[in-house]
């Protein structure tokens, strides 16, 4: 069986070395956060976004309990709002939508009209040969909402710009299925492989 998280990761890893900026939008416990913190490493920096200062509690002690390096914000701010926190371009960024996990409080959920200005200016914050991944779960009307308008978006970008798949489980429709949006690399880069 694929393991949807595990190959959520490797897309990242292609793209993230020690020194870039990533971003993660969606905190939630903080296993996200703790990936891109190690994968940039010591030199490198991690901002992460969630409206739950739960969220911020449950990242900050994942983060230490893991002894990543102190390359870490945390900001309670919805995701939309990254960019007046973010300067410059970033290499890798991560939404992982739905709900705060072990919350116990399903009522609270990302929302389209956050989610899909978020991704967009995500998607604008990318540098050349960078990643965006944005993970999706269906098995409730505002998951099943959000996955068919960032389909209909994402499906609009220019394939001379960004590359954009998706991950699916076909036989199981309300299964969690995730989106990766890259960026080319510079001409230069291209030529000198």
């Amino acid at each position: 069986m694929i393991d949807l998280l595990a190959l959520q990761k490797e897309f990242l890893s292609s793209h993230l070395h020690e020194g870039n900026t990533a971003v993660d939008f969606t905190m939630g416990n903080g296993y996200d956060t703790v990936f891109l913190s190690k994968a940039v490493g010591k030199t490198g920096s991690v901002t992460a976004f969630d409206i739950q200062s739960s969220a911020l509690d449950s990242t900050r002690e994942n983060l230490r309990k893991n002894d990543c390096p102190d390359n870490w914000r945390l900001i309670c701010a919805s995701h939309d709002r990254a960019h007046e926190f973010i300067n410059g371009k970033i290499k890798a960024g991560m939404f992982n939508l739905g709900y705060l996990p072990g919350s116990g409080n399903k009522s609270l959920t990302t929302e389209r009209r956050t989610t899909l200005p978020a991704v967009r200016r995500a998607i604008s914050m990318l540098d050349s040969d960078a990643v965006l991944t944005v993970a999706v779960y269906p098995g409730h009307a505002e998951g099943t909402a959000e996955g068919r308008e960032l389909e209909k978006y994402l499906s609009s970008l220019s394939r001379f710009h960004f590359s954009v798949s998706q991950i699916k489980m076909l036989n199981s429709p309300d299964s969690p299925f995730f989106m990766v949006i890259e960026t080319p690399k510079p001409k230069d880069q291209l030529k000198a492989e």
